[in-house]
């Protein structure tokens, strides 16, 4: 076997390791505005769908947990009256091993959502349904692009404090 420089073997790079401890819904509300008030006419959804996404260390070595939030709008087409609210705030639990630090953050905002959307597909689906409505079959998520939406809203964010003049004494 070869040696590194410092006499020991080298060692093979470990495969990231990620295993779902748990799941659960954090927060729901599911508000059908359409049977407090009807809607004249016909009624043509447009749904729209927002996602945010969070991380936070566990207490646990290598344990995070990722929260992903939902909110979901469906408005008459034609009249912009809202059908229904759908808020929804969805936590996984992660053991994760063997990923860099400066990998961790997106691994966390990526791979985690994209192991637990499934779940969260059938609760939409679900909730609408019985709600009164058609159910709601979301289309998949690309985290990767969500992602990095959300860094580069972050760093425009960042970009703004640091230009903002101080007022001199």
């Amino acid at each position: 076997m070869a040696e590194n420089g410092n006499g020991a073997a080298p060692q093979t790079p470990q495969m990231p390791q990620m295993k779902v401890l748990g799941q659960f819904i954090r927060d729901m509300s599911f508000e059908n505005i359409l049977a407090r008030k009807p809607v004249e006419g016909q009624v043509q959804p447009d749904i729209q769908v927002q996602v945010a996404l969070d991380a936070r260390k566990g207490s646990n070595a290598n344990q995070y947990e990722v929260v992903t939030k939902f909110n979901i709008t469906s408005k008459n087409k034609g009249t912009d009256a809202v059908l229904f609210v759908l808020e929804l705030e969805y936590s996984g639990l992660f053991q994760i091993e063997n990923v860099a630090d400066d990998q961790l953050h997106p691994f966390l905002l990526i791979e985690c959502p994209r192991m637990i959307f499934p779940f969260v597909r059938r609760i939409v689906s679900d909730v609408t349904r019985d709600g009164g409505f058609p159910p709601l079959n979301m289309d998949t998520i690309d985290f990767v692009a969500l992602y990095r939406q959300q860094l580069a809203q972050r760093q425009q964010a960042q970009a703004g404090k640091t230009e903002t003049p101080t007022p001199a004494n």
